[in-house]
């Protein structure tokens, strides 16, 4: 039915600019470049009585456990880790300045437009959204446009990914839609066909018998539910909205024990009083709880955090456990959870904007998108390293300088760089 809808649509011209369908999304336009997909197609429902029978809205539950505390740090350390990393725009391998003469310019032209992907985002504030929705469902998404100017040639905005929907029959044919936007309306123009070079769809843990992904609050959902139930018990517990104890007066008539009950309610409770009581026999408090800690259920929460650490790849005292931490462990569990977690996703990142945006999009196959932090360790070993590499004659200054994400030197400075440093130059081919 999915794949009938886009078919229809694409004959009658539907997956072509979004300004001919019903949704009118004209504002978002950047320099030709005409947006396709719905901000936020959540708020264009049609409007549903409280007491209708709606599906399990499994993207709903997601970003609600994803505003907790505990999965909202897990989030947090992964997304601005990735986010605030530098990045730069080089010559894949097998390229070089021979080869792309005007190198230099289109790769000053990709970092700019990457800075400022449309007119109200920047780079980290889409790839940040993109991230969220990575890490929460498995369904990060960034819609790709061209553009009519040459300084600016792409646009990118970000998409809610729980509104994409996947075509699993697509054969790889350009000109065949591979995914839907479903933009909560009623009528043809409900779902909006986009293209594979219009969108970027980043699965986390994709796998073989399902086109989605899987999220790692995916993985936490029975983790995190578990927890938040335990939460407010504990809350109530602790803020003695929950009766832990009783009185037993022994011996005493029906009407003595209402009289006495309506006594507490009207006279005593909430007031603060001390009450007096007159009877022949001491009342007995019978608890129903021991008084301690232990009801809290503290040891099931810490368990239930670092369950949730682990659906997450990251060490447990990165969401708050540091009972069995010290120094030399705690940099190991971060290199550890920086290696397994952090730069894995951040390498998947960098390939989507190389193959979806600079491959498909704009046909630029000679450059690659990459962060500069993934393979920093020991910043002194680094520069050890690459000081004996220079020296030996294996890398060149301006190689040194690309690892760094700097530019290479300009010719004038490089004729004054060999005529100081004869031995290096010399070692140069």
């Amino acid at each position: 039915m999915l794949e009938g809808i886009w078919s229809d649509q694409a004959a009658r011209g539907e997956g072509q600019p979004a300004a001919e369908s019903e949704t009118d999304i004209a504002a978002a336009r950047v320099d030709g470049a005409q947006r396709k997909t719905v901000p936020l197609p959540s708020i264009l429902g049609p409007v549903r009585p409280p007491n209708a029978l709606l599906p399990k809205g499994t993207p709903a539950n997601l970003r609600r456990f994803a505003e907790s505390p505990v999965p909202r740090r897990a989030i947090n350390v992964i997304k601005d880790r990735i986010a605030g990393m530098d990045w730069q725009v080089q010559l894949r391998r097998g390229y070089t300045l021979d080869d792309v003469p005007d190198a230099h310019v289109r790769m000053e032209i990709l970092r700019r437009t990457l800075e400022e992907p449309n007119d109200s985002d920047s780079f980290r504030s889409v790839v940040e959204q993109a991230l969220e929705d990575t890490l929460v469902g498995g369904f990060g998404a960034i819609e790709m446009e061209r553009t009519d100017d040459p300084a600016r040639p792409f646009a990118l905005w970000p998409v809610d990914g729980a509104t994409i929907q996947l075509n699993a029959n697509w054969d790889g044919n350009q000109s065949s839609p591979r995914y839907a936007q479903n933009t909560n309306g009623i009528g043809p123009g409900s779902k909006i066909p986009l293209y594979d070079n219009e969108l970027m769809y980043i699965r986390l843990n994709p796998r073989s018998h399902t086109p989605f992904g899987l999220g790692s609050l995916e993985v936490a959902f029975e983790a995190v539910n578990s927890f938040l139930a335990a939460h407010r018990y504990a809350g109530r517990l602790a803020s003695n909205s929950v009766v832990q104890y009783a009185l037993w007066l022994n011996e005493t008539t029906p009407d003595h024990h209402n009289r006495l009950l309506r006594w507490w309610q009207d006279e005593i409770e909430g007031t603060g009083r001390v009450p007096l009581l007159t009877c022949e026999q001491k009342p007995e408090v019978l608890k129903f709880t021991g008084g301690t800690d232990a009801e809290l259920r503290l040891q099931w929460q810490e368990f239930l955090i670092r369950m949730i650490a682990n659906a997450f790849g990251l060490p447990p005292m990165l969401l708050g456990l540091e009972n069995d931490v010290n120094r030399n462990t705690a940099q190991e569990m971060l290199d550890e959870s920086f290696r397994t977690t952090i730069a894995p996703m951040a390498r998947m990142l960098a390939e989507h904007f190389t193959r979806d945006l600079f491959c498909k999009r704009l046909g630029w196959r000679e450059f690659e998108f990459v962060f500069n932090d993934l393979d920093v360790g020991d910043e002194m070993e680094t520069v050890q390293i690459q000081t004996a590499l220079l020296k030996a004659g294996i890398l060149t200054v301006d190689e040194v300088r690309a690892q760094r994400g700097l530019r290479p030197l300009a010719p004038t400075l490089q004729l004054e760089k060999a005529a100081s440093d004869p031995q290096s130059a010399g070692s140069e081919p």
